[in-house]
């Protein structure tokens, strides 16, 4: 006779894991409903999260018996690394070979850069450099201070290194260095990472209105004080930049290479390549890396104990992270007696370019005729370089440490 759960394996195989497990499984079913619905009222980034829920939800519900009395999916094998098994599992799970062929090595990191580079504008980071990186180190506390937190509470160095890495607000900048220093935690990282980026949004206005008064929120900034910079300039700088940065940093010379790449395609206006990569790489690229990181999220994954700490050590870097930028943006206020907006501060941390948003709200607010976004575009653009620079030397340095 027929067995009904023999046709709807996904409901038999709640029943051949353990109940934490399978209660486990049930709650990941329901986040990943929460986060295409957060997504979809864009609650949170579109681009990251309905892609990401989308998998999310799949991989839970689409658990099958594999044989053997174990319980699998067929979407991806991240645990495979002999050849014989990565080449069998290529024909059996549909996304392994974007995971082996685009995750492993950071391929997909770095078509995120192309994209990235080609909508950026440097204008304000040639036109201000000293201010707009001093603004940007400031915004890296949370990414310096959260490795020798992390490792207090049982990190390896290489694992706090990651971690700490969240405080950059930078989405791929996570996912590269996590698959460089901890390849076993890179999930649960570079998921914390991307769902708290959308948290910015919530979460650094309240800072900023809270450490910055209204007045010091609607400083004026002056037009006059932007010089003009050619197309030819941003190309030189681009051109010049890439080259010092890859033969300073080498170990972070492919992130270095594809930023710099859309910002040279970009500045030197070739039309398609610039459509390409902002259309069809950037876009392709987010969607991919969201839908993938989903079906990583299985319930065995967070089953891990570590994933509750990891969540609570992202969040302290990135508030950390704001409050540097915070503690720059006065300082800068101070120093030039009131003429730069102390908001540039929270742009300085690299979400590029939700933070340079978030400031421009946090001005608009205080003063509707206070437009400080092209200002905000100079920390915010050197923070992606300051927070590449220290992936780099944390992917060279740290390994020697130990652990």
């Amino acid at each position: 006779m027929l067995n009904v759960l023999d046709l709807f394996q996904g409901l038999a195989s709640f029943g051949m894991v353990d109940p934490g497990q399978a209660a486990s499984r049930a709650v990941m079913i329901f986040i990943g409903l929460g986060l295409i619905y957060l997504g979809y009222r864009q609650v949170l980034d579109p681009l990251i999260m309905l892609p990401m829920g989308v998998g999310v939800l799949a991989v839970n519900a689409g658990t099958l018996p594999m044989g053997g009395g174990e319980v699998g999916d067929l979407f991806v094998n991240p645990l495979v690394s002999q050849t014989n098994d990565v080449v069998n599992s290529l024909q059996i799970y549909f996304l392994q070979p974007l995971y082996t062929l685009a995750f492993t090595n950071g391929l997909i990191a770095c078509l995120v850069f192309m994209g990235i580079g080609v909508i950026t504008d440097i204008d304000y980071l040639i036109a201000q450099p000293t201010l707009s990186l001093l603004l940007a180190v400031a915004g890296e506390m949370g990414t310096i201070l959260t490795l020798p937190i992390a490792v207090a509470f049982g990190f390896t160095y290489k694992q706090a290194a990651a971690i700490a890495l969240v405080g950059g607000a930078d989405g791929p900048m996570v996912l590269y260095g996590s698959l460089m220093m901890a390849k076993e935690l890179f999930v649960p990282i570079t998921v914390v990472a991307y769902v708290y980026l959308s948290v910015t949004y919530a979460l650094y206005p309240y800072m900023g209105k809270l450490l910055i008064p209204k007045a010091a929120r609607g400083t004026m900034m002056s037009y006059k004080d932007i010089p003009t910079i050619t197309g030819h300039q941003k190309f030189m700088f681009s051109v010049i930049a890439c080259g010092v940065l890859c033969l300073l940093f080498p170990v972070g010379a492919p992130l270095f290479a594809s930023f710099f790449l859309g910002v040279i395609i970009k500045e030197a206006d070739i039309g398609r390549y610039r459509k390409m990569l902002d259309e069809v790489v950037l876009s392709g690229s987010s969607m991919f890396l969201g839908f993938t990181l989903g079906t990583l999220l299985n319930s065995a994954t967070v089953m891990d104990s570590r994933v509750l700490l990891i969540m609570i050590l992202g969040f302290v870097a990135l508030t950390l992270s704001g409050l540097g930028g915070i503690f720059g943006g006065w300082v800068a206020y101070l120093a030039t007696r009131g003429k730069v907006n102390p908001v540039l501060g929270i742009a300085s941390v690299s979400c590029v370019p939700t933070t340079a948003k978030v400031a421009q709200k946090l001005a608009h607010e205080a003063d509707d005729q206070c437009f400080i976004i092209p200002f905000a575009m100079g920390p915010n653009v050197a923070g992606v370089i300051t927070t590449a620079i220290i992936t780099a030397i944390y992917v060279a340095l740290v390994p020697n440490l130990g652990g």
